[in-house]
């Protein structure tokens, strides 16, 4: 594989992607039937106490505005995790948490966002019924998240996995099995993601995004500095979405938080996430994530 001709890719899409991500707060999607009357259904939390990079006030507006829409309380949650903090929640998001050191440094090492005991927290919580929804895109993040993933069996590759076909977004397909067959994803035919990380599952889990051998997994020193010394491995055996259900509780993995969103990138402010014209069934999957998450 020849990384200069990723390189040539990845540096276009930093140029008119990465220069600026504000949230689309004109963005909509009509839900015929909400699962819950507005503001009744469960209280979802979102993870704001890890410099995370997506939040309900910014990057994650979307998200938050699509859950409500749906009936859900969605909250900013901005504590540790604790035995105590989490009672707060019955579903907890955590999307591109981040080390105090890498808030604006995007180089290795890319230690924990969580501690030890916030850790232990989060698995004795889902342990007795807790819903995660973890999400960890490109390096740093998958770095950040791997030890939390790690609780439940999910190994994180601290990487970029990158479409060898040089796209900007990546389609995923129930026709050729990139898109796994699973309740969330019955009347969902294509997916589109935008450059995110990958990670092996547990036996006990369920793929519904799988890598095939069109990426390669890129793990460079520096986000979005590659060349031909990078290490990468080939994307066979690695998913971007795979969810477990783990003692009394639910874990919901993704390797890329973007697809979630729904934001306005670079000078030109293209779509990329949900309002992407060519992502129309991504907020059809977000919401049954949650429905799945929810659901007893």
């Amino acid at each position: 594989m020849k990384i200069f001709t990723i390189l040539a890719f990845s540096l276009s899409f930093v140029a008119t992607v990465l220069a600026q991500q504000i949230p689309d707060s004109s963005f909509i999607y009509s839900i015929a039937q909400p699962k819950y009357a507005a503001g009744t259904g469960p209280i979802v939390c979102v993870d704001a106490a890890h410099q995370n990079f997506h939040t309900p006030d910014n990057r994650f507006y979307a998200f938050a505005k699509l859950l409500r829409a749906d009936g859900y309380l969605v909250n900013a949650f901005e504590e540790d995790f604790s035995a105590e903090s989490l009672k707060k929640c019955f579903i907890l998001v955590i999307s591109n948490p981040l080390h105090e050191q890498n808030a604006s440094s995007w180089q290795l090492p890319n230690p924990s966002a969580f501690t030890n005991d916030e850790i232990q927290a989060v698995k004795n919580w889902v342990n007795d019924g807790g819903r995660l929804f973890l999400i960890a895109d490109h390096m740093p993040f998958a770095g950040a998240a791997h030890d939390l993933a790690q609780a439940f069996g999910f190994e994180f590759l601290n990487c970029f996995a990158m479409d060898n076909r040089q796209r900007s977004a990546e389609y995923f397909y129930r026709s050729n099995k990139t898109l796994q067959a699973h309740e969330i994803t019955a009347d969902i035919d294509t997916i589109v993601t935008f450059t995110g990380s990958a990670f092996k599952i547990p036996r006990k889990a369920k793929p519904v995004l799988k890598l095939n051998a069109t990426y390669t997994l890129l793990s460079p020193q520096v986000a979005w500095q590659f060349d031909d010394s990078t290490p990468h491995l080939p994307a066979d055996g690695f998913c971007q979405l795979a969810s477990l259900e783990y003692s009394k509780g639910k874990v919901f993995v993704s390797g890329e938080a973007a697809m979630f969103s729904a934001q306005l990138a670079g000078a030109n402010r293209t779509p990329m996430g949900m309002n992407a014209p060519y992502a129309k069934e991504n907020p059809k999957l977000l919401l049954n994530i949650i429905h799945w998450l929810a659901k007893n």
